[in-house]
């Protein structure tokens, strides 16, 4: 053990040793990882140190779907993508959901107005976006208390997030244990996963390939595979990672999400000042001011939460007949195979050309190949053999 950790490393190691049940345990984890001291001499303790963490969370969870504690959180997906609004008690999630939605979210001025998932359905160009309202996160969730475990797994479920901040209180406060509760919850959000492919093999051992991109011991990274009871294969590194995101890489319940912040209240008094506190430390995030109450600035969150999602849309039509609706929604840099499959996979098996009209054709009408890539917007009218 290094020579250099505190006594209270030490103390909540031993915390951690004598607890008596998973919640005591996972608390005293998380500060030894807090209280460890960073550097290469400790890499290997760090990673010890999440993965009884990571344990210790699917532990709990385990043991609190056996036993059927609490409401169930699985929200069903619907539409084009799933949005989870996250906010702190009696930030105005309802509200937001309520204006937003055809939801008949229930809106009060008490904390913990909601104790469910509450979905409903946004109708913006054309597409069909499903906000699901988080039960009110709390600092601990993160630790399992109230319900933390459930709503943590409800929120790295959906495919982006919406922070609430009501500007009626301390907006910087609210965001703080909000992304720290989240952190901790294996949710990181506006970053992108490591660029880092994993291909097992037969025989051979573990063969790291772009070690310029890796900054850590290479040691580490066999052990964490070995961990996972991989023994041969070929990890390739194509963008700057370090141990922490490695790790990170392996661990299937961490989840990466697009996230933006809804401010609320933005009609009441000092709400401005909280605003442009929150934007001054929180400059890497987008922050939308709104009155949900008094409907003020409405359409630039769906336009913000539409843009957030990072979606096109593409219309279809059969020759010589009218565009069809709704649009199917794809991915940008989505060609025309991947949208003829989505019409019928014998559309891919039989393509013969395509004819687009919209943002990506050079004219109307133009005659493409299934390699074409679409943009927002264009119309697809797929011919077959």
């Amino acid at each position: 053990m290094p020579t250099n950790v505190t006594p209270e490393y030490l103390a909540a190691e031993e915390e951690s040793r004598q607890a008596k049940n998973p919640k005591d345990r996972l608390r005293a984890l998380e500060k030894m990882l807090t209280l460890i001291p960073k550097h290469k001499g400790t890499e290997k303790m760090q990673m010890q140190i999440k993965r009884r963490i990571s344990r210790t969370k699917e532990e709990m969870e385990a043991k609190s779907r056996k036993a059927g504690h609490g409401p169930v959180f699985n929200v069903k997906k619907e539409g084009a993508a799933q949005v989870a609004l996250v906010g702190i008690p009696n930030s105005g999630k309802s509200s937001v959901l309520t204006q937003l939605t055809n939801a008949d979210a229930q809106v009060g001025d008490y904390p913990f107005t909601t104790t469910i998932p509450t979905p409903g359905m946004l109708e913006y160009k054309d597409v069909q976006i499903q906000l699901v309202e988080i039960p009110a996160l709390i600092q601990d969730v993160s630790v399992g208390k109230g319900f933390g475990l459930q709503i943590l797994s409800a929120i790295r479920a959906a495919d982006a997030v919406a922070i609430v901040i009501d500007l009626s209180r301390d907006s910087v406060e609210q965001m703080k244990i909000i992304l720290d509760e989240l952190e901790k919850g294996g949710v990181r959000l506006n970053e992108n996963p490591p660029d880092i492919e994993i291909v097992k093999k037969a025989e051979g051992g573990i063969e790291i390939r772009g070690r310029q991109f890796f900054f850590g011991d290479e040691q580490v990274v066999k052990e964490l595979l070995l961990r996972e009871k991989v023994h041969n294969a070929i990890v390739v590194f194509r963008g700057d990672t370090t141990v922490d995101q490695f790790q990170e890489a392996l661990d299937e319940s961490t989840a990466f999400r697009p996230a933006l912040v809804l401010a609320t209240k933005g009609d009441v008094k000092n709400s401005k000042e909280q605003y442009a506190r929150l934007r001054e430390q929180f400059s890497s995030y987008e922050i939308v001011p709104i009155s949900a109450e008094k409907g003020i600035n409405l359409e630039p969150v769906k336009e913000a939460i539409f843009r957030k999602l990072q979606i096109i849309r593409v219309y279809t039509k059969t020759p010589g007949e009218e565009v069809a609706y709704p649009p199917i929604t794809m991915k940008p840099q989505s060609t025309v195979h991947e949208a003829a499959g989505r019409i019928h996979k014998q559309f891919q098996r039989k393509f013969k050309y395509a004819r687009i009209w919209g943002p990506s054709a050079k004219y109307e009408g133009q005659k493409v190949g299934s390699d074409h890539v679409l943009q927002d917007g264009d119309i697809v009218e797929v011919h077959i053999r």
